[in-house]
């Protein structure tokens, strides 16, 4: 987050009706999803109907689209983050082979239920600051259970540097404070503490909504950079030409051919809201000359 469903990525596989709508698949459920905000810990948190699609959904935290969601089909994702996250995400490891998956930030956790979904027998973690929205998540939609993803309550820093060392294959940074990425989650110290966590041959994913001139994505593309051997920028092409505002995902490995890999470009260009991959000279580009964020010095 922050992001909008795109509905131009892969429809869902449900039939339509004669009327154009697609059938619901949650006959009986819907009565059990608030209508209006709901008061939660943090602000407030919000269960807003797709009119096009009876099983679709998006997640509002704080006023701010967090989460879309289709409880009829676990592995679409509409958000075009999540979908240039998954494609990266598909070449971690052997095609369709478990994955242990870290996940700060967790909101409605669509990407952890896609991966359920595509990657069975997985092992994942999603870390949320409120600690009563992950009750009301479990409980309004069709999450998987322990311990194919457990919900832990905590500030994210903290929560990673509790996990132990080479444990996980894939860490995503997703955090933020209404449209904003807290500062301690985007300094060279976390992410250094990311590269700790993950296998060898495992990427770090971060989730970061900037406008023209990128300076926030600059910078945290210098900082993983500063760590990881090999560093990714994937947006949207008019975003990096000075266009909008968006999402730019940043990633980070110790894989020499991962980011690189002329498949994974291709697969971002591909995607139903199409999208540019910056790896090798153009990363080195984009982020050459900004300054690495530290944490500030008592």
């Amino acid at each position: 987050m922050p992001d909008r469903p795109s509905h131009r990525s892969g429809a869902s596989h449900r039939p339509l009706t004669s009327g154009g709508a697609r059938a619901s698949t949650r006959a009986g459920g819907r009565a059990a999803w608030p209508v209006g905000p709901v008061t939660i810990p943090t602000g407030t948190v919000e269960v807003e109907r797709d009119p096009e699609d009876p099983d679709g959904v998006t997640l509002l935290v704080n006023g701010v689209p967090s989460s879309y969601l289709d409880l009829a089909d676990p592995a679409r994702l509409d958000f075009e983050y999540m979908q240039q996250m998954a494609a990266v995400i598909a070449r971690v490891g052997l095609p369709g082979e478990p994955l242990d998956v870290v996940h700060l930030g967790a909101a409605g956790c669509a990407l952890a239920r896609a991966l359920h979904a595509e990657r069975p027998g997985s092992r994942q973690l999603a870390v949320e600051l409120d600690p009563a929205l992950p009750e009301l998540v479990r409980a309004w939609f069709d999450l998987p259970r322990a311990p194919a993803l457990r919900i832990r309550t905590g500030d994210a820093r903290k929560e990673l540097a509790r996990l132990a060392d080479r444990s996980a294959d894939v860490v995503v940074r997703d955090v933020f404070a209404g449209d904003r990425t807290p500062e301690h989650v985007r300094t060279r110290e976390l992410v250094a503490d990311v590269a700790r966590v993950l296998r060898p041959g495992g990427v770090f994913l971060a989730n970061c909504a900037d406008r023209p001139p990128l300076a926030a994505a600059r910078a945290e593309a210098a900082t993983i950079a500063d760590v990881f051997a090999q560093v990714a920028v994937i947006a949207e092409p008019g975003l990096l030409r000075g266009r909008g505002y968006g999402n730019v995902v940043l990633a980070g490995t110790d894989d020499p051919v991962l980011l690189s890999s002329p498949t994974l470009a291709r697969a971002v260009r591909s995607l139903p809201a199409p999208a540019r991959l910056l790896a090798d000279d153009e990363a080195r580009a984009f982020l050459a000359g900004t300054p690495v964020l530290r944490d500030p010095t008592v």
